[in-house]
C-alpha cells in the first residue's frame, strides 16, 4: 500500500528501524518534507506535532520550510514518527482508523491513549511493538 504521495517518503520503513533512520540523517536525506508529511498524513495541529517533537510551534513551522536547519535529534524523532504512522496505517488500513486508535484509552498503555507516548522515541517504539503484536493477533 502506498501511503505517501511524495515519492521520496516511500523509503520510510514501515517498522521503526534505527539503522535506516540514522542512515537517512547521516546522508542528509531527512528534511523539511518529513515534517510536512507528519501533518499531511495525520491532520494533527501544528501545536500537537510540536509538542510531540518537544519544540515550539514556531520552530515546527520553520522546520516545514525548504531552507530549514534541523537538529539531528529532531530529525530522528520525525523519522521515527513517520515509521510509526506508516506501520499504524498498514495495521489499521487507513489513517483515520489508526488516529482513532491512537487517541483511545487502551489497557496495554496503562489505560491511557497511545498518543500520550509519542513524546519519546522509546514511547514510539513501545507503540510500534504493540502494533506488531496486533498484526499477529495480540493486543487487540
Amino acid at each position: 500500500m502506498e501511503i505517501f504521495e511524495e515519492p521520496m517518503l516511500n523509503y520510510i520503513p514501515s517498522k521503526i528501524d534505527p539503522a535506516v533512520t540514522m542512515g537517512l540523517i547521516r546522508n542528509n536525506q531527512a528534511d523539511y518534507r518529513h515534517f510536512k508529511a507528519i501533518k499531511d498524513i495525520t491532520s494533527f495541529t501544528d501545536e500537537k506535532i510540536a509538542d510531540w517533537l518537544d519544540i515550539s510551534v514556531k520552530t515546527y513551522r520553520t522546520y516545514t520550510k525548504p531552507d530549514a536547519q534541523i537538529k539531528a535529534s529532531i530529525k530522528e524523532h520525525a523519522l521515527v514518527a513517520l515509521s510509526l504512522i506508516r506501520h499504524g496505517i498498514e495495521v489499521f488500513g487507513k489513517p483515520e482508523s489508526f488516529i482513532k486508535w491512537l487517541e483511545t484509552e487502551n489497557f496495554y498503555f496503562d489505560k491511557q491513549a497511545p498518543i500520550t507516548f509519542l513524546h519519546t522515541n522509546s514511547g514510539m517504539k513501545f507503540i510500534d511493538d504493540q502494533l506488531t503484536g496486533m498484526e499477529y493477533g495480540d493486543n487487540v
